[in-house]
């Protein structure tokens, strides 16, 4: 009886399956996982025919038509696995259709984790296939290239596709089978199909040889060799030994006539063809320099051009840029330049290859290529080599933060399940371009760094010119290197913590360094910078070498010129000891002003009647600085309501549930308690155990506590007055704004809570309620409890603003945060809403005094906040083939920057004379402005004697000669 079965998920058949069957566990995925590698099959349950009509039969039988295929039907458990986690696991893609593998509406997710497990594979002996690998004929090589071919004919021709995704594409192409069948792999199977006729130990080989051959077959045949050569017959060594010369030729490494076997079927009329064939020609007989750039050049143009050639041509082109690769990194062993000129003309050749290969996109290419060039005199000044290093180590970092992007979210979701996931991206890297680049990098940076005495220190790692420092601190305290993810990494104030990336809600820590910054405005980034928090930025390799040294307890230094050093405690000098003679900060804590608080305003306040003199007295600074800006810039913002400090307290006054004092009392006495058991010498980390339980009792009070009916009923009312429609009809912001924000030497940014786009009614009223509470929080009271001699006089007012679905937000700086300089404007920008500030990879510029737009990193986040008329947020994802903003936008910033600063000075109620920290976004090109606040930074960190010691001020200008020898 003919067995047919409707094909479904992954181009397999299920029986059985619960619609809506609830998700599994990754501890359950880890056990599968281990169950796939001892089972013979693998993640297979039987071998079976795929037929055209969507049927599948026997072994033994045949479709009802020509053009089925065979090969390994799934365990169910992997096809439950597909539809309820969408996790894959032991793709074959024979069979699967297109679509389901590019999976676009999962931003590419399949495709990704085929991508991911291949790598799983190459490390871990074969993974899920460790014994599934010798099950004959689950996967067939010849279907499988067959079916990669069509593929990448289908998607390659989508322009589309090619100019947002082609580093992703690009990477596709490295590791999806799709190799043309080349007598030499025929002879190559041919063999070692005879060889298993005749002795049944060497079938694994070769079915691993037939199903995934690779590079590692080699080896696999010659332990074969070694075992069992003595006692084969003749006809059968031949045949071993002949297998041994086919591998090695069919896997040695390539010349530049075999590219031309690539484009066999391209008509000559082909303009990539022919340079191509130029290349080839011209190139035959050339090595080192001059090889390594025109291979960079032909890349470049590869990918440049490459959406000219029509659609069929398309493969063979990414099939020479991979192949170009392997080449290029071989003939670097022919160049190494040992001049000054000749490690700057290094570093722009494989910056150029990196751009080629798709780890920066074009646009990006454009905006920094000038940066990498030096004209060819005989001297050039030190201003210049480090602009031209910061340039180079900038592509280095954009790179690495493209293979982020494009796979963060997928190694996230296997690495929950493998963490061997999480060495996904450093293998990528290290097997890429990058390598050589940031080795080259590292080469100038040393150098720059010895002849300006501002080297870096970091324990004994290579490659230390990678480190850059971003905010002037010193600490001590264990080193923790945190690799994969880190959302459930518990972080103390007394450590100094590596990261890949760092938790948007990150506590108190001692120190931080990070692979990638995000951006230099965002939140944790204000303030550790306020707080003089040693910050710095680091390599994935510098991450990984740094590793062995987790849990030493270091001495941690960034220098306000970015010098940084990590070494062990036990080398420190005895002024470096002295630094932490006396507690730190023991002078330096801070008193909110709360003499000067108005609690006897219970209504609410339109934001129009609210201005800068409100700040501290009325409500907090965020909803007074926005009611100026209302009133200097009124087209460019919201309206809005106040909810000012008064009504917070008269709330705070009402009894707690079941205790016999109010809400303020409860307060007070907690912080009474805890100064009295300070004072009876009980441990800080008692105290705070104490006062964090007695706020956690406090905060989820607040958040149950019932509205006075006086301010319902008043909050309904100015809700319709302010913004034409009752609750429940336009989405809202509310946003915390306490007394303990944008103090003279606090900032307090970001450490309460904001409600994003809250439309139902009784959501605005538990917001509000949340919002009150947030100021309780434990990352709240940790920031704030080392630097406020009166915590318990935190008031919170809250802002409420209709939402803005901005196309792209983010935060300016009116002076260069880098440099200092109080002519230029630091600006920092994400897609969507609120990403910037809460620490994403944004698009970050300084505008310069001379009317230039430097980038200093492009957006590297790819999904956004999106806030619908319906509420709450909508995750979108984005690609990077365009600049988040234009040119036009640049210039309204300048624009914008002047106006604010000179209305500012002369406004009544400004206490600071700038810079300013603004926060703003763009939609349909019209700026729209959200906060403004003094952007402050600690003083004592950037004055502090040793730390300028360590770096001291360099003749930028002085002459260099482009001959002098580099190490």
């Amino acid at each position: 009886m003919r067995m047919r079965v409707l094909l479904f998920v992954l181009g397999i058949s299920f029986l059985g399956i619960v619609a809506q069957a609830q998700p599994v566990s990754n501890l359950e995925i880890s056990k599968m996982v281990e169950s796939f590698k001892k089972d013979p099959k693998g993640p297979y349950q039987q071998i079976m025919w795929f037929c055209p009509d969507g049927s599948m039969v026997a072994p033994k039988m045949r479709c009802p038509e020509p053009g089925g295929v065979q090969r390994a039907k799934y365990k169910d458990a992997v096809v439950r696995l597909a539809q309820t986690n969408h996790v894959f696991l032991g793709q074959i893609l024979a069979t699967t259709p297109n679509e389901d593998f590019w999976d676009k509406p999962n931003h590419q997710s399949r495709l990704k984790q085929y991508l991911v497990e291949k790598y799983l594979q190459a490390t871990d002996n074969a993974w899920v296939l460790r014994r599934g690998q010798f099950y004959r004929g689950a996967i067939q090589a010849e279907d499988e290239n067959a079916w990669g071919i069509k593929f990448f004919n289908w998607l390659l021709a989508d322009d589309e596709a090619i100019k947002i995704q082609f580093y992703l594409l690009r990477e596709a192409v490295r590791s999806v089978p799709h190799s043309q069948e080349t007598k030499s792999l025929q002879n190559i199977r041919s063999l070692s199909l005879l060889i298993a006729d005749t002795d049944l130990e060497f079938m694994d080989a070769r079915i691993k040889i037939h199903g995934q051959p690779d590079q590692s077959d080699i080896e696999r045949v010659k332990a074969y060799k070694t075992k069992k050569y003595s006692k084969l017959e003749a006809g059968t060594k031949e045949q071993v030994d002949k297998l041994i010369r086919e591998l090695e030729v069919y896997y040695q490494p390539i010349n530049l006539k075999d590219l031309e076997r690539y484009v066999t079927k391209v008509a000559v009329s082909s303009k990539l063809k022919q340079s191509l064939l130029n290349f080839t020609k011209q190139q035959a007989n050339t090595k080192g320099e001059q090889r390594v750039k025109a291979v960079s050049d032909l890349l470049f143009e590869i990918r440049e051009n490459i959406s000219q050639e029509i659609p069929a041509n398309r493969l063979a082109f990414m099939d020479v840029s991979i192949q170009l690769e392997g080449i290029l990194f071989y003939e670097l062993t022919s160049w190494k330049p040992q001049r000054l000129k000749g490690v700057i003309d290094l570093n722009e050749v494989l910056a150029k290859a990196s751009a080629a290969c798709g780890y920066i996109e074009m646009w990006e290419w454009y905006q920094v290529k000038n940066d990498l060039q030096v004209a060819d005199n005989s001297d050039i000044s030190l201003e210049t080599i480090r602009k031209v290093h910061d340039a180079a180590r900038g592509i280095i970092e954009w790179g690495t933060g493209m293979n982020s992007a494009v796979f963060e979210e997928t190694i996230h979701l296997f690495g929950a399940f493998e963490p061997l996931a999480y060495h996904f991206t450093d293998d990528r890297i290290r097997s890429s371009v990058l390598l050589p680049l940031g080795a080259s990098v590292s080469r100038l940076g040393d150098f720059m760094n010895l002849i300006s005495n501002q080297a870096n220190e970091v324990m004994d790692i290579e490659n230390q010119s990678h480190f850059r420092g971003l905010n002037p601190g010193f600490t001590k305290g264990e080193l923790v290197v945190v690799e994969g993810n880190v959302e459930n990494v518990k972080v103390s104030k007394d450590k100094i913590y590596l990261f890949s990336k760092p938790p948007a809600d990150l506590k108190p820590v001692a120190g931080i360094a990070t692979v990638s910054e995000g951006n230099m405005v965002s939140h944790v980034q204000l303030l550790a910078r306020n707080l003089g928090i040693p910050n710095a930025v680091l390599s994935q390799q510098n991450l990984s070498d740094l590793k062995k040294y987790s849990g030493t307890s270091v001495f941690y230094v960034v220098s306000p010129k970015g010098k940084v050093i990590i070494k062990p405690e036990s080398k420190m000098s005895d002024e470096e000891k002295k630094l932490f003679a006396v507690k730190k900060r023991s002078e330096e804590k801070i008193r909110i002003p709360v003499e000067k608080i108005d609690l006897n305003q219970t209504r609410l306040v339109n934001l129009q009647k609210v201005n800068a003199t409100n700040s501290g007295k009325l409500c907090g600074p965020k909803a007074a600085n926005l009611g100026q800006l209302k009133q200097l810039f009124p087209d460019q913002v919201v309206e809005g309501l106040v909810v000012p400090f008064g009504i917070f307290r008269k709330h705070m006054n009402q009894i707690m549930p079941g205790l016999n004092v109010s809400y303020w009392q409860f307060l007070n006495q907690t912080f009474q308690i805890a100064a009295e058991k300070q004072k009876a010498t009980v441990s800080k980390t008692e105290i705070d155990e104490y006062v964090l339980a007695q706020l956690s009792i406090l905060r989820e009070a607040i958040k149950k506590m019932p509205l006075l009916p006086e301010f319902n009923e008043d909050l309904r009312q100015q809700f319709t007055t302010a913004f034409g429609k009752p609750m429940g009809k336009t989405p809202v912001f509310l946003r915390s704004d306490t007394n303990m924000e944008d103090l003279k030497d606090f900032t307090g940014a970001g450490l309460n809570l904001t409600h994003f786009n809250v439309l139902d009614s009784e959501k605005i009223v538990q917001g509000i309620k949340d919002v009150w509470a947030s100021p309780y929080s434990e990352r709240s009271y940790k920031w704030r409890q080392s630097y406020l001699l009166n915590p318990e006089n935190v008031f919170p007012s809250i802002l409420i603003i209709p939402s803005v679905d901005v196309d792209y937000s983010g935060v300016l700086i009116t002076k260069g945060v880098q440099s200092g300089k109080t002519d230029e404007l630091t600006i920092a920008f994400s897609r969507g809403a609120g990403g910037a500030v809460d620490g994403q990879a944004a698009q970050s510029h300084v505008l310069e005094a001379n009317g230039v737009n430097k980038l200093l990193s492009p957006a590297r986040e790819p999904q956004y906040n999106s806030l619908p008329q319906t509420g709450g947020t909508l995750k979108r994802g984005c690609t990077f083939e365009k600049s988040i903003l234009s040119d036009e936008n640049l210039q309204e910033l300048r624009v914008f920057s002047k106006k604010l600063q000179e209305k500012l000075k002369t406004t009544e109620g400004v206490n600071s004379n700038g810079p300013w920290d603004v926060e703003l976004g763009f939609k349909n090109n019209k700026l729209w402005l959200f906060q403004v606040r003094p952007f402050v930074e600690n003083k004592q960190a950037k004055s502090s004697a040793y730390l300028q010691s360590i770096s001291p001020e360099v003749k930028l200008v002085q002459s260099i000669s482009l001959t002098t020898i580099i190490k």
